[in-house]
C-alpha cells in the first residue's frame, strides 16, 4: 500500500515538473523577438535588387514588389513578386528601391497604405528635401544612403576590390537620417539598413539637409561633373594624338596623386610647377561663384530638375 502511495505520489510530481517546464519553454517564446516583415518597392531594380540579396536569408518575412521585367528578375532568383496592396499593409517596414523622378508619386500610393506605427525607408533624400514626399503622423520615416567603398580603402580579396558599388563584399560606412517619427522605430530601421547595404564599418547619423549637401551638391553635381571632365580631358589627348592606351594609364595614376594629396593620404606637397598650373585650372575651367551649390535655394532648384527631368528639357 505504501508503495503504491508513493508510485502515485511520483507521478504527480513529474506531471508537475513537465508542466513547469512547458510553462518556461511558453514565457522564453513570448520574449522572443517578433520577426519584422519587409515590403521592397522595385525589389528588382538597380538598388532593389542589391537589397533584396542582402537581406535574403536574414531573419526577416520578405515582401517583394515589382512588375514587369522585375517579377521575371525576381522569379530568376526563385522569388515570388506581391502586389503593393497587399504587401504594404502587413508590413513593419517598406523600402521604397525607386527612382528619385518616382518617389513622390508613388509615395503618394504606398504611405496611406501602411499600417500604423509602420517605418519607411528611402534610399535618396531628394523627394523629401524637396516636401514631395507624402507623410503620416503615425508612422515613422528614415533616409538612408551608402558611402560607397572608399578609394583609398583595404579590402583582402579580389571579390572586394572589384565591388565599387559596395553591398557585396567591399566594406563601406552608410548615412541615414530621421525625416519623421520615433526613435524605436529609428533604431530598428538602421539595423535594416545596416544590413541590406553589408558589410558596413560604420553608420553616420545626420540631417536630411546635410545627406541632401553630400548628395547631390557635393558628390554628384561637384564630384561626378569632375570626374566627367577628367574622362573628357583624356578623350582630348587621344585627339591630340597621345596613344590611348599611354593617355589611360597616365590619366589614371595622375588622378590618383593629386587626390592622395589633398584627402590627406600622403604628406607630400604639390610641386611648385603643379600649384600654378592648379591656379590655370580654376581660371578657365570652374567658374568663381561655383560654390553658390550649396545654398539651399540653388541645391532646392537642382533637385527640382532632377525630380521633374521633363520639366527641364522644356
Amino acid at each position: 500500500m505504501v508503495e503504491k502511495v508513493e508510485k502515485t505520489i511520483s507521478e504527480e510530481d513529474e506531471d508537475t515538473m513537465k508542466s513547469i517546464r512547458l510553462s518556461d519553454k511558453e514565457k522564453e517564446m513570448t520574449q522572443q523577438p517578433v520577426k519584422l516583415t519587409i515590403a521592397i518597392i522595385g525589389a528588382a531594380g538597380k538598388m532593389g535588387i542589391r537589397i533584396t540579396d542582402n537581406l535574403v536569408g536574414r531573419d526577416y518575412g520578405l515582401l517583394f514588389c515589382e512588375k514587369g521585367e522585375g517579377i521575371a528578375r525576381l522569379h530568376g532568383r526563385g522569388l515570388l513578386s506581391t502586389g503593393i496592396e497587399e504587401a504594404v499593409p502587413v508590413s513593419d517596414t517598406v523600402i521604397m528601391a525607386v527612382p528619385d523622378a518616382k518617389m513622390g508619386e508613388i509615395s503618394k500610393h504606398v504611405v496611406p497604405l501602411m499600417k500604423k506605427n509602420a517605418t519607411i525607408i528611402l534610399l535618396d533624400p531628394a523627394a523629401a528635401y524637396a516636401g514631395e514626399l507624402a507623410l503620416r503622423d503615425d508612422c515613422t520615416f528614415v533616409i538612408t544612403h551608402p558611402c560607397h567603398p572608399p578609394l583609398f580603402g583595404e579590402e583582402d580579396t579580389a571579390e572586394a576590390r572589384n565591388d565599387f558599388f559596395g553591398g557585396i563584399a567591399a566594406k563601406q560606412d552608410i548615412v541615414i537620417a530621421l525625416l519623421h517619427g520615433n526613435e524605436e522605430n529609428f533604431q530598428k530601421a538602421q539595423q535594416v539598413c545596416i544590413e541590406m547595404f553589408a558589410p558596413v564599418v560604420k553608420c553616420h547619423r545626420i540631417t536630411v539637409e546635410q545627406m541632401a549637401i553630400l548628395e547631390p551638391a557635393a558628390a554628384e553635381v561637384v564630384a561626378a561633373s569632375a570626374a566627367c571632365l577628367m574622362k573628357e580631358a583624356l578623350d582630348e589627348a587621344v585627339k591630340h594624338g597621345v596613344p590611348e592606351e599611354a593617355a589611360r594609364a597616365f590619366m589614371l595614376g595622375h588622378i590618383q596623386i593629386p587626390l592622395a594629396i589633398v584627402f590627406g593620404k600622403i604628406s607630400s606637397p604639390f610641386s611648385d610647377a603643379a600649384k600654378i598650373a592648379i591656379e590655370c585650372g580654376y581660371d578657365r575651367i570652374f567658374k568663381a561663384d561655383w560654390k553658390e551649390i550649396f545654398r539651399p535655394e540653388v541645391l532646392e532648384y537642382i533637385i527640382q530638375k532632377m525630380l521633374h527631368p521633363e520639366e527641364a528639357m522644356q
